[in-house]
């Protein structure tokens, strides 16, 4: 038996007491997303898993030698063990250091490596980690690193630097995977304070829908690390793009709607060891004229006003079709400086739609000019079996006028039921001709009846737009779609009592990547998931024959998310084929959009879905969801095999308590 094994089983055993060995239950735990969550109280005190890094001092000797000390822990603060010997796993960590110069908003490494590219054999100084540096033990889980580079003789030591240090931890002997983490420190040399940052965006926001930011094989993980390579200094030889991160990260988003990428060529990046990264399939999941999807003002970024300073690189990088040097695409303005972008595109200018930077990026839809269009169900009645019940609504604008339904070019009420599961009884009625009465109220009876055998809860849902001119008669009219927020009406049909459609998703969840729903489905009129089911009920099936496909709203929006990973591909009709999406986040996270436990088994009072381009038509409850990511013929088999005319076993291996639960299999 070697050393390193030996030493562990004596940790295992207890023989070697003191900090390595304190008891699981001590600091922050585990969430059930998490594989480490699943580990047995004897496990957990020996692996310790996760990883922390934190670095805590920095110094520049006389000579610019520069060193930093840095602990790693896990989350309870334990220190670990750089070599993974008295504490399972090593620990891998690089370290950078930069700093900003004096009157430059952005940083430049003083680590940097020289790219030759075996394309067009132009070279490139790009920022990077430190090499030929030494880590030395100073205590347990503590270090002291000195850089391989030397700062050269009279650097600035006014200035901002910046240390960075990022690391993995590799847990997979024990079926954990790799830990990363990422730490940077900030220090003036001559000892002042730290006044000049770069601070645009969080990481909070970028894990809206990435989740848990982890690049370059995971080990860098937030905005305040990228920062330090990814900036002016670094460029790509192979394609002569740089990696700026203002340029890249608006190029990258913007993909497959980059003027340059619609005319036919490519936006791509060769990374490391060759490496291609090709971006032209991108597509933003929300509307990308929404800067402030990503420039959020609430996140704490003391720099996110930057939205709307105006400056070539940023704003040239989704407008790539703009020659700033020749004028071209600029209404035939040169600009060879930044000095006079702000002249015409200030922060906010008199109108929408104007060069200002917020007019220059209004959607049309969300318009602040738009007077709103305001829903409201206020009775369902006459409802019963075979009955037709009259609905009783009102549709005003925000400032609470009513508005003439019968000019709106769309309104209408749909009948569906029953809650507990949508059937395909739905009845949409366009009630534009409806009856009104002198307080502004509206009337309908529905001239479908409710089916015979109705019981339960049933709904009546409202949806409708109006249409409207923009800056009318201007040179900038636009048309918006001014849409209504969908409404619902619960109610009873046999005097049971009232039981809404259960929520297991939310609108909040999707807008995180989305922004605003309205805008990515169906023209705008449709802005929950609870409207989304109602017609994207378990028997929808779209096309016939060899074009038919299920949308299901479960079996839909997994497959939808899942995309490219899907071995078979899901299309809708001609125009929408989802089979090369690209999941922005983890994929194994199922909170991400589930609320209330929806992802949890069993499913209660749910009906089997149409699937018939799948090997089993039509899927029981659990299999039409999880065969929906899950959609290979071997996975379709096992659920077949656990079916029974008595119904699906699926909560015996894969219920909340069960060896493989739906949390514990997609744990990450």
């Amino acid at each position: 038996m070697n050393a390193k094994v030996l030493i562990r089983v004596l940790i295992a055993l207890g023989v070697i007491a003191g900090a390595f060995l304190l008891s699981s239950a001590d600091g922050p735990a585990f969430t059930e997303q998490s594989k480490a969550y699943y580990l047995s109280p004897a496990q957990a005190d020996f692996i310790r898993p996760g990883l922390v890094i934190k670095i805590t001092k920095a110094e520049i000797g006389a000579d610019g030698t520069l060193k930093a000390w840095y602990k790693i822990t896990d989350p309870k603060g334990i220190p670990l063990d750089r070599d993974g010997i008295y504490t399972p796993g090593a620990v891998s960590v690089s370290l950078i250091a930069a700093r900003i110069p004096k009157g430059e908003p952005q940083y430049l490494a003083y680590t940097t490596r020289v790219q030759t590219s075996p394309i067009t054999g132009a070279s490139a100084t790009q920022a990077g980690t430190d090499s030929g540096g030494r880590h030395d033990k100073i205590a347990d889980g503590e270090y002291l690193y000195t850089f391989g580079v030397k700062l050269p003789a009279g650097f600035d030591r006014t200035v901002t630097h910046s240390i960075g240090a990022y690391g993995s931890r590799d847990l997979r002997e024990f079926d954990l995977d790799r830990q990363f983490d990422d730490d940077v420190f900030s220090f003036v040399p001559d000892g002042s304070a730290v006044k000049t940052v770069r601070d645009v965006i969080r990481t909070a926001t970028c894990n809206k829908c990435h989740h848990s930011m982890g690049f370059h094989g995971g080990s860098r993980k937030t905005m305040e690390l990228c920062v330090l390579c990814h900036q002016p200094q670094t460029w790509d030889p192979d394609t002569v793009n740089t990696v700026d991160l203002p340029v890249m990260i608006h190029k990258i988003h913007m993909g497959a709607n980059l003027p340059s990428v619609k005319k036919g060529k490519k936006y791509v990046i060769i990374g490391n060891a060759q490496s291609v990264n090709d971006y032209s399939k991108i597509v933003f999941p929300a509307d990308a004229r929404n800067c402030r999807a990503c420039h959020e003002t609430d996140k704490g970024a003391t720099q996110a006003a930057n939205v709307n300073r105006a400056n070539r690189d940023a704003c040239g990088a989704c407008h790539d079709d703009v020659n700033f040097a020749t004028g071209e695409g600029h209404v035939d303005l040169p600009q060879v400086t930044d000095s006079q972008c702000a002249g015409c595109h200030v922060p906010k200018g008199e109108l929408e739609f104007d060069a200002s930077i917020q007019g220059a990026h209004t959607i049309p839809n969300l318009s602040a000019s738009l007077p709103g269009v305001v829903f409201q169900i206020l009775a369902v009645d006459g409802a019963g079996p075979g009955k037709m019940p009259t609905v009783t609504f009102t549709v005003k604008d925000k400032a609470g006028k009513p508005i003439k339904i019968a000019d709106m070019p769309r309104l209408n009420l749909r009948l569906a039921g029953p809650a507990s599961d949508y059937t395909s009884f739905l009845v949409a009625e366009d009630v534009r001709k409806a009856e009104g009465a002198t307080d502004g109220r509206y009337y309908w009876t529905f001239q479908t009846p409710l089916p015979a055998d109705a019981s339960g809860t049933f709904v009546v849902t409202m949806d409708g737009r109006q249409t409207m001119k923009l800056l009318e008669g201007t040179k900038k009219e636009v048309t918006a779609t001014d849409a209504g927020e969908n409404k619902f009406f619960y109610f009873s049909v046999d005097g049971s009592k009232v039981a809404p459609r259960r929520a297991t998703v939310a609108p909040a969840k999707c807008n995180a990547c989305h922004t605003a729903l309205p805008l990515v489905i169906h023209g705008g009129s449709y802005s929950t998931t609870e409207m989304c089911v109602v017609c994207h009920y378990p028997a929808r099936v779209s096309g016939t024959g060899a074009a038919a496909e299920s949308v299901d709203f479960r079996t839909m929006i997994h497959k939808i998310h899942r995309g490219a990973g899907l071995t078979r591909g899901y299309k809708i009709g001609a125009n929408y084929d989802f089979s090369n999406v690209g999941y922005p986040g983890i994929l194994k996270n199922c909170t991400a959009c589930h609320v209330n436990n929806g992802e949890q088994l069993p499913v209660k009072g749910v009906l089997p879905a149409s699937n018939p381009k799948g090997p089993v038509n039509p899927l029981p409850p659990t299999a039409a969801a999880c065969l929906a990511c899950h959609d290979t013929v071997a996975a379709a088999s096992h659920a077949l095999a656990n079916t029974t005319k008595q119904g699906e076993s699926c909560v015996t291996c894969h219920g909340p308590s069960a060896d493989f639960s739906v949390n514990k299999v997609h744990a990450w």
